[in-house]
């Protein structure tokens, strides 16, 4: 039987990334991460870029974004 609600959102939900919050468009269950593509379960979605509209799983993969160079200089 169908949802007749519409999709149940088990799958990639569509996000619009707003300053301290976030608005689900389309329902689902996580977003990737813009840089490791890895999937990030909603409530557990900590970082993300207004600007760029996009979802980062760790701090680290904010940094490689916004500076390339400074996770290279560590090593």
């Amino acid at each position: 039987m169908l949802n007749k609600f519409g999709p149940s959102g088990h799958g990639e939900a569509q996000v619009q990334y707003l300053d301290g919050d976030f608005r689900v468009i389309s329902p689902g269950t996580y977003v990737r991460c813009a840089i490791t593509d890895v999937r990030i379960p909603l409530d557990e979605l900590k970082y993300w870029s207004v600007d760029l509209q996009e979802a980062y799983s760790v701090p680290t993969a904010v940094l490689q974004r916004h500076f390339p160079g400074a996770l290279k200089s560590q090593g």
